[in-house]
């Protein structure tokens, strides 16, 4: 949407879409130029209106965004609870099975989320039923991730919740208020982060699944710097990396409102916002679950 925004909006066709193409409308004996069959101006086919009935019209409020079907904030609003919602009764389900079923299901959602999180990324046109499916999967990947470290360190999944709310909170209301901005700079020091994130996560990864690190986290509780653990320090950038992530989500939308974009880019950016509070929520767990592994 914006030069620069969040990956998931772009590639995306809004520019150029003020408003929904008008639905034509053709009355009986009427051709697609507005005449009738006789070559008489349909205008002159119409009965007269009174001086009242006039009025009337000239006083009615002009069509808004979603009568010419535009995108409007109270869309992406519904349509992102209706994702969260799916990704609750996701977390349910994960959340009261027996626990062999729900590390199944946990890694199912994780596999899952990630192929549907690429396929939704670049599709070209937004797909409802992609994006509800995406959601239902990753609540599976967080209701098992959010069960076995509860079952490790008791508390930390409410904590993890209450903390990505408040994340949440804190950064619409910094990014209503005007002082936080997805300047072209910060936007450029986001993807070096986030890229440099991303290759300690993969080295991480590749050294536990080897057998090279042997702590649960690895490298994130193997390695200390002043005696705290390397992950405080990763997970504390990574949050406000996934902080940041929303500041594109919330620029992206207000372009697209402001641009006038077709209202089915709503869903578009519901997958966005939950795309990001996902990760948003997985790296507070994580960081939870590091400081509690250290008492």
């Amino acid at each position: 949407m914006a030069l620069g925004g969040n990956p998931i909006f772009n590639g995306k066709n809004f520019r150029g879409a003020t408003q929904a193409p008008p639905v034509p409308s053709y009355s009986h004996g009427q051709n697609q130029y507005g005449q009738n069959q006789y070559g008489q101006p349909a205008w002159a086919a119409q009965p007269q209106m009174s001086s009242d009935q006039l009025q009337q019209m000239y006083n009615q409020p002009s069509a808004g965004p979603a009568e010419t079907g535009r995108m409007t904030f109270d869309d992406v609003i519904v349509k992102t609870a209706a994702c969260l919602a799916v990704l609750l009764l996701g977390a349910a389900i994960t959340l009261f099975v027996a626990p062999g079923t729900a590390s199944l299901l946990m890694v199912v959602g994780a596999l899952g989320g990630f192929v549907l999180a690429m396929v939704n990324t670049f599709k070209k046109q937004p797909s409802p039923a992609l994006i509800l499916t995406y959601a239902g999967l990753e609540g599976l990947f967080l209701g098992g991730l959010t069960r076995l470290l509860d079952g490790l360190y008791p508390g930390v999944g409410l904590q993890a919740v209450i903390g990505t709310l408040a994340v949440f909170g804190v950064t619409l209301a910094l990014f209503k208020s005007g002082k936080v901005r997805a300047t072209p700079k910060a936007v450029r020091f986001f993807m070096i982060a986030t890229l440099g994130y991303l290759v300690f996560a993969v080295i991480n990864m590749v050294m536990v699944w080897t057998g090279v690190v042997h702590s649960p986290f690895g490298l994130s509780t193997s390695v200390h710097i002043f005696g705290i653990p390397l992950g405080v320090f990763i997970g504390v950038l990574a949050i406000g990396l996934a902080a940041f992530s929303l500041v594109m989500d919330f620029t992206s939308i207000e372009q697209g409102v402001r641009q006038g974009a077709p209202q089915r880019y709503s869903w578009t950016a519901a997958f966005g916002l939950t795309v990001t509070l996902v990760w948003l929520y997985v790296e507070i767990i994580r960081l939870l679950a590091i400081l509690r592994g250290d008492d």
